[in-house]
């Protein structure tokens, strides 16, 4: 079985907490913060560990927040490798709205990286690679990681036979579709895939069209698009198949893709066909927004909401 090695170059501590209502002027006075591990690739190995699966994170970690998120990280059973950055480590906040059960997300930027540092994490990250892994490669770039960073790793990793997974957006996200460098599986959600499209994808057959487009550029053996509450849409050389989502109350949509991400993975690495992978991952997706915050899911929703995942050729 295929292990699972997840990269963070640019993790956070997550803080969430609620207010009566969020205005400008007056002191909001919050509730205690909860604190949780937070960037993409911990994401998934978190959402991996809580499906009853495991994985090793690879994580750029600096300064006081960074030994905070590692002990996160101790406590919640993650296994992960530290690799030491200068600069500090970044630390996020969502707050709820009580009055309006809206959440505002504050998202800081991260530690500048040097050229060195890039050189030696992407050595380091092969090195964490064994043969024939499941490399997923997920968040945000910090300030100074290049845009090709993708296109490098997955260059490197040609000859461990590791299959690269990537969930990213903006200009990395638009560096992989102009410079293709043969990814195993992108995933974006609809947003950037509009972004990417130059245009509206307003019906599951033309987010299909738009990922065979990418498949068959070589942007990706494999293209998974999400479209929010109508499921995800995913594309493969000679396939195209939609899974739709069950209807549930969103508490929070924070790390409903990192839970798809995981669910997929893990159900790969266990030897699932794309149509099994794209249900764990929709009915993953689905649970995590049954949750608070950073929670992500749970083994018992993902498990019981599986039955609402059909799927459809398109």
């Amino acid at each position: 079985m295929p292990e699972i090695l997840t990269i963070t170059l640019n993790p956070t501590v997550d803080l969430s907490t609620s207010v009566d209502h969020v205005r400008p002027g007056p002191k909001l006075r919050c509730d205690s913060p909860v604190a949780d591990p937070g960037g993409g690739g911990i994401n998934v190995s978190r959402a991996i560990r809580h499906l009853g699966g495991d994985s090793l994170a690879f994580i750029a970690l600096g300064g006081a927040t960074g030994v905070r998120l590692s002990a996160l990280l101790k406590a919640e059973g993650i296994r992960f490798q530290e690799f030491a950055i200068t600069g500090e480590t970044r630390q996020s906040i969502a707050v709820t709205d009580r009055a309006s059960g809206g959440q505002y997300r504050f998202v800081m930027p991260g530690p500048d990286w040097s050229a060195k540092m890039v050189e030696q994490a992407l050595d380091a990250i092969v090195a964490a690679t064994g043969t024939g892994e499941l490399v997923v490669l997920s968040g945000s770039n910090p300030p100074g990681v290049p845009v090709d960073f993708t296109a490098r790793l997955t260059a490197r990793q040609s000859g461990t036979g590791a299959k690269v997974i990537t969930d990213t957006s903006g200009a990395a996200l638009r560096h992989l579709a102009d410079h293709p460098c043969g990814l195993a599986v992108l995933r974006m959600d609809s947003g950037e895939a509009e972004d990417l499209a130059g245009g509206p994808l307003p019906e599951r057959r033309d987010s299909a069209e738009f990922a065979r487009g990418l498949v068959r550029a070589g942007v990706a053996e494999t293209v998974v698009i999400a479209r929010g509450s109508d499921g995800s849409t995913l594309v493969t050389g000679d396939r195209a198949i939609h899974c739709s989502r069950p209807i549930t109350e969103i508490v929070s949509a924070v790390g409903a893709g990192d839970s798809f991400v995981g669910a997929f993975t893990l159900a790969l690495s266990r030897g699932g066909d794309w149509s099994e992978a794209l249900r764990r991952g929709t009915a993953a997706a689905s649970a995590a927004v049954l949750t608070q915050a950073t929670q992500l899911c749970t083994r018992e929703d993902a498990e019981r909401l599986l039955a609402g995942c059909a799927l459809s050729d398109l």
